[in-house]
């Protein structure tokens, strides 16, 4: 089954870019041409409310609802996700059939005129749309003010090069996607920035009953990938996670050992809850609900306070 796979994605140009990543892949591991597959773009609310926080208008699932509408209702047969925009909980009707191998999941700062975050003049202004970013660049300079910093890539790198702001702080894995990662000035230690969860993974999401769309995707899922995000995912479950809270989570594979980091903040960054945990690959949700009840258990105030 190849020919006139329909594979639904947003509209900008990193997704469209992770959409054609995926095509190639599945075309090369059938023997099929690309032109079997169909990319569909489907808008959604989060692509379109630009002027307000995730956080203040229903966090991470205004980036997917609507291509789960088109999953549910047949129009598209599967759907591409940045791994870090899926919610913790799915429809019932859906699945994640797994994630292409993981690109670097480190964040970048990006300045004007400053080549390093700690080099900022005091007080400078840095953009970024992620609650959690913004916690760890307090954390590290509360002598920085944090600005919220909507849009695309190339939106973002804008507003830094016109000054809008004195520097801004993307993924790794995005800009390297789209031929930008020579815009990165600083590659940030996980010591200080540990990303969100499913950072720099790609995630394919169908139908639970479509066997036919999960045997096609198969061959191109990478098993080590399904592994960490799985636990960085579980981590998150356990915290209720989404856009409003500042949760970070990291986890890898050595020697068939999965080692997790993960942590809670303050929104101010004068507070961080940090917890890992470790086991066999195959204990991956075990070891992200481990780590986030050892934080939960922490706590002196509910998640939701903490912004």
């Amino acid at each position: 089954m190849t020919n006139g796979v329909r594979i639904g994605t947003r509209g900008s140009p990193l997704a469209l870019t992770q959409a054609r990543e995926v095509c190639a892949r599945v075309a090369h591991a059938h023997g099929s041409p690309e032109s079997d597959f169909e990319i569909v773009v489907i808008h959604t609310t989060g692509d379109k409310l630009l002027d307000r926080a995730l956080s203040e208008v229903g966090g991470k699932g205004l980036f997917t609802k609507e291509l789960d509408q088109a999953l549910i209702a047949g129009t598209i047969d599967c759907a591409v996700h940045s791994a870090k925009d899926l919610p913790t909980q799915l429809p019932d009707e859906l699945c994640i059939a797994g994630y292409l191998p993981r690109e670097d999941a480190h964040d970048v700062f990006m300045g004007r005129g400053c080549t390093r975050l700690t080099e900022l003049p005091s007080g400078s202004l840095v953009g970024t749309a992620s609650l959690r970013r913004a916690a760890q660049v307090k954390r590290l300079r509360p002598d920085l003010a944090t600005t919220l910093l909507r849009g695309n890539v190339a939106t973002r790198l804008a507003k830094v090069d016109s000054g809008e702001v004195v520097g801004s702080l993307l993924a790794l894995a995005g800009l390297r996607r789209l031929g930008l990662d020579t815009r990165a000035e600083e590659i940030l230690p996980f010591e200080s920035f540990l990303p969100a969860a499913g950072q720099g993974a790609i995630g394919l999401t169908c139908l639970v009953s479509n066997a036919a769309v999960k045997a096609l995707l198969a061959p191109i899922l990478d098993a080590a990938t399904g592994f960490t995000v799985a636990a960085e995912r579980a981590f998150l479950a356990v915290l209720d996670g989404s856009c409003r809270t500042p949760i970070a989570a990291h986890a890898h594979v050595e020697d068939a050992t999965l080692i997790l980091r993960g942590e809670v903040l303050r929104g101010d960054g004068r507070e961080t809850y940090a917890a890992s945990a470790c086991g066999a690959v195959g204990d991956a949700a075990r070891i992200g609900h481990e780590a986030g009840r050892d934080i939960l258990q922490r706590l002196p105030h509910r998640v939701a306070e903490l912004v």
